[in-house]
């Protein structure tokens, strides 16, 4: 059974294959770089439910979400609504989103920002540091255990988080072996069929190891939701639907910071 996430991961394997560039000389660079706002320790401050809020123009599903957006707007009013971190599309072809995207967001605030888009090379991870995020994206889906661990490495190399997104409890899995696993995402959306499954991310919780940085993603839409995500023991959700299509995103944002359960420390 093909899935979305099968077509968007050949076109970027395709597009990594004819990379030529030397993936040490793009790590040099990376290294001298000034420090990473830091992600993951934005996502952990605080004793509300911290909001990623997601800079997205279109997606595969929905097709076209804003198409008047302004990125470096929508970040200020995320800022305004007490965001704890941006993640901005950098994939043109399926979410039109861009590099120029990510620097217009990152540059209108000081909020840590994800690169959000499919890493598929030792270059794509370099890429999102010299692009100006503070986080990249591994889905487990997408990668095998070497990848995962390779580029969880340099990531952490180049000082960058990676948040590494799992869909069920064998990703999970994977995601714990083939990395450090301080930062998982539960992406709620199912990659074969596209649905949302309110569910998973609170099912999934209970395997998660305490200490962990816990993100939940898709089909959040209020305060509902991150209520029994917070309960559930999630740190932090990553809104993008939700929030673009707001009439008012900083009220949105607003409404999804409700108080988190304390931290049980084992």
């Amino acid at each position: 059974m093909g899935t979305y996430l099968d077509a968007i991961l050949a076109r970027h394997r395709a597009v990594a294959a004819e990379d030529a560039r030397p993936t040490g000389q793009l790590a040099a660079r990376a290294r001298d770089l000034p420090p990473t706002r830091g992600f993951a320790a934005a996502l952990r401050a605080g004793d509300r439910m911290a909001v990623i809020a997601e800079v997205k123009r279109r997606s595969p599903s929905k097709g076209l979400l804003a198409a008047q957006l302004d990125p470096a707007a929508l970040a200020r009013a995320y800022r305004a609504g007490g965001a704890a971190c941006l993640s901005v599309l950098t994939d043109s072809e399926h979410f039109g989103g861009s590099a120029e995207d990510l620097a217009a967001a990152r540059d209108a605030v000081e909020l840590p920002v994800l690169r959000k888009d499919f890493t598929v090379s030792a270059n794509d991870v370099c890429d999102t540091r010299l692009m100006g995020a503070d986080c990249v994206l591994l889905i487990v889906a997408a990668l095998d255990d070497a990848e995962l661990a390779d580029f969880a490495a340099l990531a952490a190399d180049i000082g960058l988080d990676s948040l590494v997104e799992v869909h069920d409890e064998e990703e999970l899995e994977r995601a714990l072996t083939s990395t450090e696993g301080t930062l998982i995402g539960v992406n709620q959306r199912d990659l074969v069929t596209f649905e949302v499954d309110r569910a998973r991310a609170v099912r999934m919780a209970a395997a998660i190891p305490a200490g962990v940085v816990r993100v939940a993603e898709s089909g959040v839409t209020g305060a509902e939701d991150a209520r029994a995500l917070a309960d559930a023991g999630y740190h932090a959700v990553l809104v993008g639907e939700h929030l673009v299509t707001s009439a008012d995103p900083a009220a949105a944002v607003g409404a999804l910071r409700v108080p988190r359960r304390p931290e049980h420390h084992h």
